[in-house]
This record gives C-alpha cells, sequence and structure tokens, in this order.
C-alpha cells in the first residue's frame, strides 16, 4: 500500500514578517511531500510560530501548543519563532512539545521534525547569542489564496528599545539582496496579487548593511519602494510599519508621487510622553514626530497615518499617560493598535522602578483604544466625498456588497458582485463610520475622463 501523505498544519502568532516565515516555512514541507491544512484539522504536525513582544503572545502559544495535542495526541509539536529563540529552556517544557528551532534553524525544520517522527525526540537545535550573519532566504512562499502579499525584506534590529526582547530574538538588522526582492515580487503580480506589502522587523533600516550597487546607487527604503513601483503588472505596493527617524523626504515623495503606492504610513509612536519615550530608548521626541506628521500631511492627502501606542509603561503617572493620550489625540491618527505593556524577562525596562499595576493598565489601555475608535470615525468622515482604490477581499451574498482596504489602510464596503474579488475598484467614497467607509464604484470612463482632464490642465 502506498504511503499515507503527512499532514502539516500553522499557527502564526505576532507580527507580519512571522506570518511571511510561516508561508516560506510551509512550502518546505509541501516540496518535502507533506500536505499542508488548516490548523483547526487534523494533522500529524503542528507547527507554531511564536511571538515574545508581550506574555500575552507567549500564553497564546503556550494555548496553541495544548489545543494541537487536543487535536492528535500522537502529532509531533514543532515550536519556531522568536519566544522559541529567547526562551528555549522554558519552550522545550511545555509538555507535547517536540521540536524546538531558533531562528536560524527554521531551514532545516522538516528534518528536525522528521528526526522528532522517527522516535530521535525531543529536538532542540537553538543556537545562543544574537542571529546575524546575511539575510537568511527561505523558499519563496507557495501559493496563497488572499490578495495581498507579504514580502520580507529585512530582518533584525539594532535600536534594543528598554522593553523589547526582538533584537536578541531576531538578531542584528540585514536586509535581502534587491535582485531576490524584486524576483519575488514579480512572481507574486504574475501569480495575480494586487497588492504587495513590503515588511521587515526594521524596515527602514533596509539598506544600511548592502554595499553600493553598480551603478554607485546605496539601496535604501524609498529606493526598493521606486523599482517595486516599476514592477510590470504590479496594482498596489504598501510600505508596513517604519520608524519614526527612518521617513525620509524621498520615502515621502514617493507615497504622494507614485500612483501604485498606498497613501498610508504606519509610524510606531509607543508614547506621546517625552519622559517615557527616553525611558523606552526611542530616539526621538514628541516635537520631532510631530514635524514628520506634518511634513507628511503637507505633501500627501488624503493620508492614512496608523500608530502603535503602549500604555502602563514603568514611570507612566497619570500626567503622563494624560500627555499621551492627548498627543495621540493631536495627531489625529486614522487608527490606533493599543498594548499594555507586560515586563519582557531579560530587558532593561522589566528592572524599572515605579511598574505600573495591572488594573491600572488595563483601564488606560480601554481609554486609549476608546480614543482610537473616535479617531478613526473623525477620519473615516473625512474621506466622505473622497475617491479611493479598493482592493476588494470578499463578498457578502445576502446583502450583494464586497468588502475590501483602500489606498490608506480604511475598510471599505460597496455594492459589488463576487468576480470583483482581487480586482482594485476606484470608488467614491458615500458615507463613514468607526469601522470604515461604504462608497459606489466609480466607472473606467469616468476615472479615464478626469485623467484627460488633468492632463489638459497641465
Amino acid at each position: 500500500m502506498p504511503q499515507k501523505t503527512r499532514r502539516c498544519a500553522f499557527y502564526t502568532l505576532g507580527c507580519k514578517v512571522n506570518q511571511y516565515d510561516t508561508e516560506s516555512l510551509a512550502r518546505l514541507f509541501r516540496e518535502r511531500g507533506y500536505d499542508v491544512v488548516d490548523f483547526e484539522s487534523p494533522a500529524d504536525v503542528y507547527c507554531i510560530n511564536t511571538c515574545t513582544v508581550t506574555s500575552t503572545s507567549e500564553k497564546k502559544s503556550r494555548q496553541a501548543i495544548r489545543r494541537a495535542k487536543r487535536r492528535n495526541r500522537s502529532a509531533i509539536v514543532a515550536v519556531v519563532g522568536c519566544y522559541a529563540q529567547v526562551a528555549p529552556d522554558e519552550v522545550a517544557s511545555i509538555p507535547g512539545v517536540d521540536v524546538v528551532a531558533g531562528i536560524r534553524e527554521r531551514g532545516k525544520l522538516v528534518d528536525l521534525v522528521e528526526k522528532a517522527i522517527q522516535g530521535q525526540g525531543p529536538v532542540v537545535e537553538v543556537r545562543g547569542g544574537r542571529p546575524g550573519g546575511p539575510f537568511e532566504e527561505l523558499p519563496l512562499a507557495g501559493p496563497h489564496a488572499k490578495t495581498r502579499r507579504f514580502i520580507k525584506v529585512q530582518e533584525g534590529c539594532d535600536e534594543f528599545c528598554s522593553y523589547c526582547r526582538v533584537p536578541y530574538a531576531r538578531g542584528a538588522s540585514r536586509s535581502r539582496d534587491p535582485e531576490s526582492v524584486l524576483a519575488e515580487v514579480q512572481r507574486f503580480v504574475e501569480a495575480g496579487h494586487r497588492e504587495i506589502v513590503l515588511t521587515g522587523i526594521h524596515l527602514g533600516a533596509y539598506g544600511r548593511d548592502l554595499g553600493k550597487l553598480g551603478n554607485g546607487v546605496r539601496p535604501d527604503l524609498a529606493w526598493l519602494v521606486e523599482r517595486v513601483h516599476e514592477v510590470p503588472g504590479l496594482g498596489r505596493v504598501r510600505v508596513s510599519s517604519v520608524e519614526p527617524l527612518d521617513v525620509g523626504e524621498r520615502l515621502i515623495r514617493a507615497v504622494a508621487g507614485l500612483p501604485r503606492v498606498a497613501k498610508h504610513f504606519h509610524i510606531p509612536l509607543q508614547s506621546g510622553d517625552d519622559d517615557i519615550l527616553a525611558m523606552m530608548n526611542r530616539k526621538y521626541r514628541t516635537s520631532d514626530y510631530e514635524r514628520l506628521i506634518d511634513r507628511i500631511r503637507e505633501e500627501v492627502w488624503p493620508v492614512g497615518i496608523t500608530t502603535d501606542i503602549m500604555v502602563g509603561f514603568p514611570g507612566e503617572t497619570d500626567e503622563r499617560f494624560a500627555r499621551s493620550r492627548e498627543f495621540a489625540r493631536r495627531m489625529a491618527f486614522s487608527r490606533m493598535h493599543v498594548f499594555a505593556y507586560s515586563p519582557r524577562p531579560g530587558t532593561r525596562a522589566a528592572r524599572m522602578g515605579g511598574q505600573v499595576d495591572p488594573a491600572t493598565r488595563h483601564a488606560r489601555s480601554e481609554t486609549m483604544i476608546a480614543l482610537g475608535h473616535e479617531l478613526a470615525l473623525k477620519f473615516h468622515r473625512s474621506l466622505v466625498g473622497s475617491r479611493e482604490e479598493a482592493l476588494v477581499e470578499g463578498y457578502e451574498v445576502g446583502r450583494g456588497v464586497v468588502r475590501g482596504v483602500g489606498s490608506t489602510y480604511v475598510r471599505i464596503e460597496f455594492p459589488g458582485e463576487a468576480d470583483l474579488a482581487g480586482e482594485l475598484v476606484p470608488v467614491s467614497v458615500v458615507a463613514a463610520d468607526a469601522s470604515g467607509v461604504t462608497a459606489k464604484r466609480v466607472l473606467q470612463q469616468e476615472v479615464a475622463k478626469e485623467g484627460s482632464e488633468r492632463l489638459g490642465e497641465k
């Protein structure tokens, strides 16, 4: 009888980089003859790609391990990612874990899993010290149903914010070869993906470790965006999270002037209080941040500006929290990702005095989230009457509407049919609420006419 094909399922926590890594790991298993199935399905191997940014993410990792073992007690459970890198012994001690692989061991994950299948486990392969060396080229990610594709172009971080373990888990900053990036973009564009999202751990550091190209140009993030924009058939390119000090004039001009670059910046703030920023080892102040946001809005409108904000950092008094909240209000973000500080072992922040109690952290989180909803509604209302371009991602049969995401990273709903899935559709915004906007389609002839009129004005 032919041998039964083994099934492998993945569960991903954390950032967009982890999502990209998971897709690449899934391809490694496919190439070795495994069927990749949904995590909720029975499988022979469960891979959990972990995060260590918060204690909540580590808790979710442990919960995923238990869920996998409940589905199939004889399954192999492999744990990879940042939590596995910084705390391998802790992860290996979790009941049910068969394989622990570090950041530098991901490329041989299938071999490690098959060792465990053969009874050679538990298998723990995590090299100590900060990961480094050249950018690790995992296989190009495999087939994917989504209309947007994340492409990792940078790995690691050298910033060492006082609350963060990621530099220890991901290692030194290193950039992917630009030709490799462009080849992957071209492959996904040819496969029909309409939006490419460039991502990395410290994305704005892209190119700093690369030498000059043959033409004497030293690549950076803005240069890479310009090159991706030139790929034939591209629908749209979006830049994911970029630190405030990495957003330069050339990147702003690219977002403003290149038609296929999304009108959106995600720029982490973390705190709107200068004392807290200093204790976080963030190398900018609120005045720097405010000047940057003002400059972006001078050049680009409409533009979505989203951010990350932490509450409850050690030393955050009621007064400092109030300053942070009011600064966020003044920045008028289009969306805020709010999270409460949690102590990370081995970080300076975990040893600081002035730790904020969990109840206060939770209350401040709820307050900041409420502000985020208020600001989102204000931004969405500002779009009424404007044009957007919706990348259609879903269709609701009962209501006859499609849903997607706009250039400004706003959720858009408008009347349409299922065959619009995956298309970039020009729309006019007609109404708004806190969750997004509703719109109506703009016919292609209207778009062409407006384009001709603008050319005539010039």
